[in-house]
């Protein structure tokens, strides 16, 4: 509204109304600083969260909102400009809602974003790039749509020909990348329910093993024992029976099946047994510290009695050597203790008249055993 003392002339209504866009753009500054300001003190005080990066993506857009805002109103002031007051009004609105969709996609991209990198840090795995990309990318095109059909509804626009058009548009694309999308939100599921992360070891029902080195938004890469990588569609993975061997903790078990002669002291072969793995959970850093051998005799076998002796791992690479390390002094303890590990052995019975082996299923004539 003009004041009095410039009514009627076009001069000072002019400096009137360039004296509004002045204030304007020196408020959107004042708003630019502040919110940088806001933004810089959170960030030195060690704060990451959702604010400085509501912030950071919303000083421009605001900036932008304040500055036309202020324009249209210099300009629908001066009486010699009433005519275009009602275009000034539609065209206010119309930069309202442009703005306001653009600031509701950078606030939506950003809180998605933060929300991602937030979750990779509490669980300590890293997220995909291309996800968070592609959801920003998302985010951006979905906003800025419904903010489109928003202007074109008020501009008086019909738009019922373009929802239809993108209806069947839409339909027409799912089918096309119905395999993309599938692999797309496979890979969503994976990330969200924590079934595989980045540096996990897994063993597919297919027998496929190895370290999961990427999880993408198609695809989840397998670096193999061989050093060689495995591609495999997120679809596939999200229906496999998975081993994660890093899963619920990287600590794995590490068993070892040996057998001692039927005329072993038992007793004498478990304290050995205990002995041996009490040292090597004493003297190995792969070996979990706080974990209790097991000891247990398991079967009478062929040849020997049959037992176990289970340690725990730190994880699947301090087994490989823990394994080893338990074969090598395990064996050696009974060699100096005189324990004996049987040869398989076999009881083999000869017909006496032809001296041909007999058939386990018929009873020998005149067996003798040698």
């Amino acid at each position: 509204m003009l004041p009095q003392f410039a009514t009627g002339s076009p001069f000072l209504e002019s400096m009137w109304a360039l004296g509004i866009f002045l204030v304007s753009l020196l408020a959107a500054w004042g708003i630019l600083a502040l919110m940088r300001g806001v933004r810089r003190r959170q960030e030195s005080r060690g704060k990451t969260g959702a604010l400085p990066r509501l912030l950071g993506s919303l000083t421009r857009t605001v900036f932008l909102l304040i500055v036309f805002e202020g324009i249209v109103l210099a300009l629908s002031t001066p009486t010699y400009l009433a005519g275009w007051r009602g275009v000034l009004k539609n065209a206010s609105i119309a930069v309202a809602i442009v703005f306001v969709a653009d600031g509701l996609a950078r606030v939506t991209a950003a809180l998605l974003e933060w929300y991602l990198r937030s979750r990779g840090v509490r669980r300590k795995a890293r997220i995909d790039e291309g996800i968070v990309r592609f959801l920003r990318r998302t985010a951006f095109v979905v906003i800025y749509l419904l903010g489109g059909l928003i202007l074109l509804d008020f501009l008086s626009i019909d738009i019922s020909p373009l929802i239809a058009g993108l209806g069947i548009g839409g339909l027409a694309i799912a089918l096309a990348l119905q395999p993309t999308l599938g692999n797309f939100f496979a890979g969503t599921q994976i990330v969200s329910d924590r079934a595989v992360r980045v540096g996990d070891y897994i063993e597919l029902n297919g027998g496929t093993r190895g370290y999961v080195t990427d999880v993408g938004w198609r695809s989840t890469r397998i670096r193999t024992p061989y050093n060689n990588m495995v591609i495999i569609p997120n679809s596939n993975l999200a229906n496999s029976i998975i081993t994660n061997y890093y899963g619920p903790t990287m600590d794995i078990g590490v068993i070892v099946n040996c057998g001692v002669s039927y005329d072993s002291d038992l007793e004498h072969v478990e304290r050995v047994a205990r002995e041996v793995a009490h040292e090597i959970n004493r003297d190995l850093e792969e070996a979990v510290k706080n974990f209790e051998p097991w000891f247990g005799f398991e079967a009478f076998g062929e040849s020997n009695i049959n037992f176990w002796l289970w340690l725990q791992a730190k994880d699947r690479l301090a087994s490989f050597r823990l394994t080893s390390e338990l074969i090598k002094r395990l064996h050696g303890r009974f060699r100096d203790e005189g324990i004996t590990i049987n040869y398989p052995v076999r009881r083999l019975v000869y017909d006496q008249v032809s001296g041909a082996p007999l058939p386990l299923n018929l009873p020998p004539r005149s067996p003798r055993q040698e």
